[in-house]
């Protein structure tokens, strides 16, 4: 029981981490401080991660899970954010010398990296389709800010360029969602179970295969 409720304290931390940093990095003035700081946010957060391995897995939620196979995800997505930080460190402080960035602009891409980092992970974790839905949203639209950094012609367009590509992937994956809701209702009923992924796997054998089918060609 206390195993569990450590593991749900370690999502509840790789989860606020990223969000605490986050508005620290928007505020903080100076380079040297933001970019030790990310480092050092992304770092914990791995390190909080890691404690998954041995924790118990607590009962599923409504929102959130935890499983084996999440918390691989999790490991491998908090520690290549944590190497991409201690690298970025030094790239942006070359852009910075250069002056192809400007101090504002690196908070705005600090705060953005652990936002992003916060839903990649929430994604990971979530037990609900919608929720889902919404952190690879947050995800996808925090990278395209970050895409857009230099302001340049350049990479506006590449921002634009990653924004419509991603936001149509998007647009498919909540037509999916829906029709996979769509699917559950009939069998669990309306409301938030007909979203849970649990729920969803405990009854797929029921529902209609016609409407699974096809929020699977809109999902995958």
């Amino acid at each position: 029981m206390n195993a569990g409720a450590n593991a749900a304290d370690a999502v509840a931390f790789i989860l606020l981490i990223p969000v605490i940093a986050g508005g620290m990095l928007a505020v903080l003035p100076g380079y040297r401080l933001t970019a030790r700081l990310n480092v050092g946010a992304s770092l914990l957060t791995f390190l909080v991660a890691l404690t998954l391995l041995w924790a118990e897995r607590p009962a599923p939620g409504a929102y959130l899970l935890v499983d084996d196979l999440n918390i691989v995800f999790i490991v491998l997505n908090t520690f290549v954010g944590f190497t991409a930080s201690v690298f970025s460190a030094g790239y942006i402080a070359h852009e910075l010398e250069t002056g192809r960035l400007t101090p504002t602009y690196l908070r705005f891409y600090h705060a953005m990296y652990q936002i992003m980092m916060f839903g990649m992970n929430l994604a990971f974790v979530s037990n609900n389709i919608g929720l889902m839905w919404v952190a690879v949203e947050l995800a996808t639209l925090t990278t395209v800010l970050m895409v857009g950094l230099y302001r340049t012609p350049e990479a506006l367009e590449a921002a634009w360029k990653y924004f419509i590509l991603g936001s149509v992937g998007i647009a498919l994956a909540l037509f999916g969602t829906i029709l996979v809701y769509m699917a559950a209702q009939p069998v669990v009923g309306e409301g938030g179970e007909a979203m849970v992924w649990t729920t969803l796997v405990a009854n797929a054998a029921a529902f209609d295969p016609a409407l699974l089918n096809l929020a699977f060609v809109f999902l995958i």
